[in-house]
């Protein structure tokens, strides 16, 4: 009898034509957080069109979430599909290419699961960028009963278990009093507190330990030269190894937003965004079983260990359950880095195509060896499954 794991990958090769040009369709109409209405449609149609997949979609009230799951084994593996692109960018982050590979490697597993004793759940995630919308997912309960996940993410680099940074963000805002440009002593500008917290904040970072991470941006400060601002808006977002260093951090941080408030002479009222990313926490046991796959498939793996990899609201899912979130690359130069022009073109090209064949298939024999693994299946079921909201 041929071996399962030649059988998933020959049902990976009769598949791959589709599933590119899955990657390639959802590339070319980039949709932002929790618009992803197109790209949630696309993929649940291709993995109902298989006839292995019981599909609920709107989950967690979120439009665009959905679950598809194939089997009724023991082991229920997650799988979760991206879908959210960049504003101005479009997918420069590849999420196009995680979907595709996501469901490629979900419709190899699906005929063999019965055999596997597998479950196998696609989980459509929206929002990662902007609304961890797997938080949320988490807090509905919509990963309640799976016992471990992984997913497949592009990069520069190939990283098989990834520093992530958690992070928080928050929105501060300044309120003055209005004026005619022409009297600014009538006035209290809030543009100069965004300026006086900027400058702080840039002072404060000489004193931050290594590792740690301080972004703001004005959102508003104003809206025409001969009028003085009575309201601005800036947001913050702080990454640190743990959510734990992210909070003492903003705690001096805010002094630099506050000080800005005191020289200009506003009010300033600070909001803590919903959108939180978690530290990741990686399962050796998927980590290894991956990188031997993909390293058959050619991709190398250097040393990152001491590399940060931005954040993602895949840690929070790390949190609850065993999880990986490998990093296969695009052959890039530097410049095209993930967030880029580059990038987003190169995720609906070759490069992106070359991802989703080596993504979606060393994902879905990692998975079907966790199953055949006495050890690591037994660890995986004795854990539990994921929390229930």
């Amino acid at each position: 009898m041929t071996g399962i794991n030649d059988r998933i990958e020959r049902e990976f090769a009769s598949n791959l034509d589709q599933v590119t040009e899955l990657s390639r369709e959802i590339g070319a109409r980039p949709e932002l957080a929790f618009e992803e209405h197109e790209t949630s449609a696309s993929i649940v149609a291709l993995l109902e069109r298989s006839g292995h997949f019981a599909v609920e979609t709107g989950v967690a009230g979120l439009a665009t979430a959905f679950t598809a799951s194939a089997g009724s084994g023991e082991l229920v593996f997650g799988i979760c599909a991206e879908m959210d692109a960049l504003p101005g960018i479009g997918h420069g982050c590849g999420h196009n290419t995680i979907a595709a590979a996501g469901a490629g490697a979900a419709l190899a597993l699906a005929p063999f699961a019965g055999e596997l004793g597998l479950t196998v759940r696609v989980f459509g995630t929206p929002a990662e960028e902007n609304g961890t919308g797997k938080e949320i997912m988490l807090n509905e309960g919509v990963f309640a009963g799976t016992h471990a996940a992984m997913m497949v993410h592009p990069s520069l680099q190939d990283v098989v278990a990834a520093r992530f940074w958690a992070s928080r963000s928050w929105r501060i805002t300044y309120t003055g009093r209005g004026g005619h440009a022409s009297r600014p002593w009538s006035a209290r500008n809030a543009a100069d507190a965004t300026v006086v917290a900027q400058t702080a904040v840039g002072l404060l970072r000489q004193q931050l330990p290594d590792g740690v991470r301080v972004h703001h941006v004005v959102k508003e400060a104003g809206t025409a030269v001969n009028v003085i601002a009575d309201r601005a808006v800036m947001e913050c977002m702080i990454r640190c190894d743990t959510i734990g260093e992210v909070d003492e951090v903003w705690e001096r941080v805010r002094n630099c937003f506050e000080a800005g408030a005191v020289a200009a002479g506003t009010g300033v009222e600070f909001t803590t965004l919903p959108s939180v990313y978690r530290e990741f926490r990686h399962d050796p046991d998927l980590a290894a079983a991956f990188q031997a796959h993909a390293e058959a498939l050619g991709r190398t793996f250097p040393d990152y260990a001491d590399t940060q990899f931005a954040s993602t609201d895949m840690g929070n899912v790390s949190q609850v359950m065993p999880a990986l979130h490998p990093m296969l690359s695009f052959d890039l130069p530097p410049e095209d880095g993930n967030h880029t022009p580059g990038f987003a073109e190169a995720a609906s090209g070759a490069e992106g195509d070359r991802f989703v064949r080596d993504g979606g298939l060393a994902m879905a024999l990692t998975i079907a060896d966790v199953a055949r693994s006495e050890p690591v299946r037994a660890r995986l079921l004795a854990k539990g499954p994921g929390r229930d909201g």
